[in-house]
């Protein structure tokens, strides 16, 4: 079913092995090691020149950003549409969320939270401002809806911003500001395939300073 190299504590990565999960497929998983620097390798720049992951090689086909692989996972073994719906509406839906979660959602929450872990920065107010924007319009997209795209069944476009959710958890943030926010959490939490990905990250997460302090 294709080589996925992957970090655990990465979202995006978890992003496509809940999908992964959800579809029933079983991916080959490839450890990436940043501490050894083995994304700077010239065989890991050659698949995917940005030198991130996770990246997807099935057959002859080389593919990097999460929410891509996903779609392209989906497409190909999905054995309905409930995941990534076929109708056009409700595409285009799920398709917003997946572009909201990676152009808003996990860029405000990351460019907030990696410079305090991995830099030592101290926090930015403008920053965290940003990030609570997000949040705040992720908790419009669920008030009187049960998942992110407006829909009955989890999409592809729960699993992805779930992750990020689930990364914001892990760095100390209470998603309990936010009522609709915290019970689709939940739900997701009980029903996403794969779910136990995110138990893995949780456990590595205790051997490093991940926590931040939100209250600025």
């Amino acid at each position: 079913m294709g080589d996925l190299y992957f970090m655990p504590l990465s979202a995006p990565c978890r992003i496509v092995q809940m999908t992964a999960a959800a579809l029933g497929i079983k991916l080959n998983l490839i450890n990436v090691d940043p501490y050894r620097k083995e994304h700077l390798t010239p065989k890991f720049q050659k698949l995917n020149p940005h030198r991130t992951v996770p990246v997807l090689v099935d057959g002859d086909l080389t593919l990097f950003e999460s929410r891509s692989i996903c779609i392209y996972l989906v497409e190909k073994y999905a054995k309905d549409d409930h995941l990534y719906p076929k109708d056009p509406q409700k595409r285009a839906t799920v398709n917003c969320r997946l572009y909201f979660d990676a152009g808003t959602l996990f860029k405000q929450f990351a460019e907030f939270y990696y410079p305090q872990i991995l830099q030592k920065y101290p926090a930015d107010k403008d920053k965290l401002k940003l990030f609570l924007e997000a949040m705040n319009i992720l908790e419009i997209f669920l008030t009187d809806h049960k998942y992110v795209a407006n829909t009955e069944t989890m999409t592809v476009a729960d699993i992805a911003v779930v992750a990020t959710i689930h990364a914001c958890e892990l760095s100390g943030y209470k998603l309990s500001k936010h009522p609709n926010i915290h019970r689709w959490y939940g739900l997701m939490k009980k029903t996403c395939p794969g779910w136990s990905v995110n138990l893995k990250a949780a456990a590595l997460s205790k051997h490093f300073s991940t926590k931040i302090c939100y209250d600025l």
